[in-house]
């Protein structure tokens, strides 16, 4: 009998030991992003007992991953239904609650109630939690966008994690991903936990090419390759970082990119994913026909639903001069993709495409807030900034077009001769002279040396200079003189049109003759044998003459 129990007590203790190490295998495909691989396996475990926790909550992060966020409801509530009350499913139902965008608050609830539950009271390990509950409450909320559960939380559990369990690298993942989530200026946080994860285990090739993704935002070639490199050191089998090298050369060299695809396919698994890469790529090597072909198979089998599908349509009808199918998609793709799936080229795009059709500028301009809005990067917002303004300059919408100008200006602290001149331009064609002149001064302060500032200014206070502002235009001429007297030779004619205008003003206008007669001798001593000007002289003469005889009656 004794020899019965321990066969049964030691094929129970291998049968965990295989179960755990098919588990670990499941996680290593989620950290490779081999999602329909991981998806699999996992679902075969559960139906061999979907009584384990452990089956239900990894089944769970799986569906997860494929973005089946009501089938990971489902899971999570059948285990409850079914007597599994156990602390890891509370955590896996929190985080579906996490993954809806529901209630944050109750999925709190539940994972301290997980960590309550899993605390010894006494013991060597009273009052330390449990390492894998607070890590699977951190890894919920590092799951989804910036908008997605509660990074600082998830942070403070990692944590703790972290001192409790002192040799998985997950929970420093984790843990960088929760940073990441933050933004701002916690990239640093972020890069110090992966490199802690790194050097726990050297072959977590996904913390070093999570490195790499950051180093990508900021365009520092130098460092994401070194950390890029070095996820592939870690594990050449590691897809992820093969299509990170592609959606850097992607725009800049298609073989380059085009051999990093290869790579990427050989490793991932063969799904929604790698099917739309193939298509970005045949768009990117002007295989517009082929690109469209590939999208038009995936709309008609599992990946119909794929969240770039849209966008890939609406990028091969605009190449194929398709502006209404492509206008179509893009509508449908801005509908369901949300902030962080939407890149900045797609925006291009939809500036170029609804340029096409009068009347959708503010739709698109909507678009491009919820971007700005979304984003910390400077160099973003000035990039959707001038999307905006070109947009509107293209439609002949000026004054639009001069408030992105401003806001794009006022963001970047700095303005170069170029900045100046475009919205100091657009303003005056927006017919708000008295902005314009404002604007033409700070030109004329910033770049003195330069002509453009003054002749904006002249023609501005020249369509000022009406009966309700007489007189506006002759600072602004003098000044613009001031500017041309430099090269008196090469501006005569400029300078002595100026001062005609002025002279007119005098004598039409104010019936000033003697200060219209100034400006006539200011314009002879440029031309003194013309004909006209000499006339005008004897003419103005003559009306102060009889204005004096007038004055002594």
């Amino acid at each position: 009998m004794k020899k019965l129990v321990t066969l049964a007590l030691t094929l129970m203790f291998f049968v965990g030991i295989s179960n755990a190490q098919t588990i670990e295998d499941g996680k290593k495909l989620l950290s490779y992003q081999k999602n329909k691989s991981a998806l699999d396996l996992f679902q075969k475990l559960y139906n061999q007992n979907n009584k384990s926790a452990d089956n239900i909550y990894w089944y769970g992060q799986a569906l997860l991953a494929n973005k089946n966020i009501i089938e990971a409801k489902a899971v999570f509530q059948k285990a409850l239904q079914d007597g599994v009350n156990e602390p890891l499913i509370w955590v896996g139902s929190g985080g579906v609650d996490i993954a809806e965008h529901s209630d944050l608050n109750a999925a709190k609830q539940k994972f301290e109630q997980a960590i309550t539950a899993t605390t010894p009271t006494k013991g060597r390990n009273k009052n330390k939690p449990d390492a894998n509950i607070l890590n699977a409450i951190g890894r919920a909320n590092a799951y989804g966008d910036s908008k997605t559960g509660d990074p600082n939380y998830g942070i403070d559990k990692l944590k703790q994690a972290a001192e409790l369990n002192l040799t998985d690298p997950e929970i420093l993942v984790n843990l960088g991903k929760c940073y990441q989530k933050l933004g701002g200026d916690n990239g640093g946080d972020a890069v110090k936990a992966y490199t802690d994860a790194v050097s726990r285990d050297p072959k977590y090739a996904e913390a070093d090419w999570r490195m790499g993704l950051i180093y990508t935002t900021q365009d520092n070639k130098e460092m994401y390759e070194k950390y890029f490199e070095a996820a592939i050191a870690a594990d050449f089998n590691f897809p992820p970082v093969y299509l990170s090298y592609y959606r850097v050369y992607e725009k800049t060299n298609v073989n380059t990119a085009k051999a990093y695809l290869d790579k990427y396919m050989q490793y991932a698994d063969k799904d929604c994913a790698t099917d739309y890469f193939y298509a970005d790529y045949l768009f990117r090597a002007g295989k517009y026909n082929e690109s469209l072909n590939k999208a038009k198979e995936m709309s008609s089998n599992e990946c119909k639903t794929y969240d770039r599908l849209p966008i890939l349509f609406a990028y091969n009808y605009d190449r194929l001069g398709d502006s209404l199918q492509s206008k179509s998609y893009l509508e449908n793709y801005f509908s369901i993709a949300t902030i962080e799936e939407v890149e900045p080229t797609d925006y291009e795009l939809a500036v170029k495409v609804f340029s096409k059709f009068p009347g959708l500028e503010n739709q698109t301009v909507g678009y491009l807030q919820k971007a700005i809005a979304n984003t910390t990067k400077k160099e973003t917002k000035l990039e959707y900034m001038k999307l905006a303004a070109d947009m509107y300059g293209k439609s002949k919408m000026y004054k639009e077009q001069v408030q992105w100008l401003q806001q794009y200006n006022d963001l970047k602290g700095s303005m170069g001769e170029y900045d100046h001149y475009i919205i100091t331009s657009t303003c005056y064609m927006s017919k708000d002279y008295t902005a314009t002149m404002a604007y033409a001064q700070k030109y004329i302060a910033a770049f003195p040396d330069k002509p453009q500032g003054y002749a904006f200014n002249v023609n501005a206070a020249k369509a000022l200079d009406t009966t309700t502002n007489p007189g506006i235009a002759e600072p602004a001429l003098l000044q613009y003189n001031s500017y041309l007297q430099k090269d008196v030779e090469k501006n005569k004619n400029q300078i002595v049109n100026n001062y005609y205008y002025i002279m007119i003003y005098y004598a039409d206008t104010v019936k000033d003759y003697e200060k219209a007669l100034e400006y006539c001798n200011k314009i002879l001593e440029l031309i003194p044998a013309d004909s006209e000007m000499l006339n005008i002289k004897k003419t103005l003469e003559a009306r102060i003459s009889s204005q004096s005889k007038q004055k002594g009656k």
